[in-house]
């Protein structure tokens, strides 16, 4: 097992986190499991992270802060620790998403990654295999943009394909589509579904998205199989942007769009009745 000496706390953040961590609890004079009783968790854990055997999660991180005193340290370290655990193709991505002022995005078989329940985008990011306990606390990670006191603007047009396609089971995407249903009261979100009746569309190419920002140039992004495209090309933002505004005429509105959620939820993924005699 890796000991304090053979961590490089400028190798990663995750090997940061864990020298931090160790440091901050032999200081208090500490044992791993008498720290773990203070939080509530094994010393075991608690070693786990300390060599980076063990990913730390939101929850772990508020809990050590209070308990060592150190006034928000492993609460900020969390997020740069679950983003380093996002693909290395997917993190500049990630990180200009984070910032951007304005998010337009046409998805064209999943929910988008910002509106997915935990256990839908663990049924999603399970079939890649991995860890996907990390993969999932990576994703959650990002949706905190959405909980800021200013969170961007965000413009979702969601194909009907997705609502149909049964990810993880009918209470899995049953729960997933009343969570869509949540944001209607969010003045900062629009999704709208594009219906299967349009036929050929603006979005055939597949999933797209353009970030904005308040000084910065737009950006265009696109996703494929274990790569990613971001640019800030004039001519692409304005053919991508274009063909946006195409996508929202065809699709249904706000309004529409959450009947029809709506009603798929209740036909389609409805709560089997139960068929044993009073």
């Amino acid at each position: 097992m890796a000991n304090i000496q053979s961590l490089d706390p400028t190798a990663s953040p995750l090997d940061y986190y864990g020298w931090e961590l160790r440091r901050q609890r032999e200081a208090h004079g500490l044992k791993q499991g008498q720290l773990g009783d203070i939080i509530f968790c094994t010393g075991s854990l608690i070693g786990q992270i300390e060599t980076t055997k063990k990913v730390p999660t939101r929850d772990f991180s508020e809990r050590v802060d209070a308990a060592l005193g150190t006034d928000g340290l492993f609460s900020r370290l969390i997020g740069l620790v679950l983003r380093s655990q996002l693909p290395t193709w997917f993190q500049p991505y990630a990180e200009m998403e984070a910032k951007a002022a304005y998010i337009s995005t046409y998805q064209a078989q999943l929910v988008y990654g910002l509106l997915q329940t935990e256990e839908y985008a663990r049924a999603v990011l399970g079939v890649e295999g991995g860890n996907v306990d990390e993969m999932v606390a990576a994703r959650l990670e990002r949706q905190r943009i959405l909980q800021r006191d200013q969170p961007p603007a965000l413009w979702v047009i969601l194909d009907e394909a997705a609502l149909l396609r049964e990810i993880g089971g009918p209470e899995v995407m049953r729960d997933q589509l009343a969570h869509l249903l949540g944001f209607a009261a969010a003045p900062w979100v629009q999704i709208q579904v594009l219906p299967l009746a349009v036929g050929q569309h603006a979005g055939m190419m597949g999933t797209f998205t353009l970030l904005r920002f308040d000084a910065d140039p737009d950006l265009f992004y696109k996703d494929g199989y274990d790569c990613g495209h971001m640019t800030a090309s004039p001519d692409v933002i304005k053919e991508r942007s274009f063909g946006y505004a195409r996508l929202q005429a065809s699709a249904l509105s706000p309004e529409d769009s959450a009947r029809l959620i709506t009603r798929v939820m209740e036909e389609r993924y409805a709560v089997p009745h139960s068929t044993e005699q009073c």
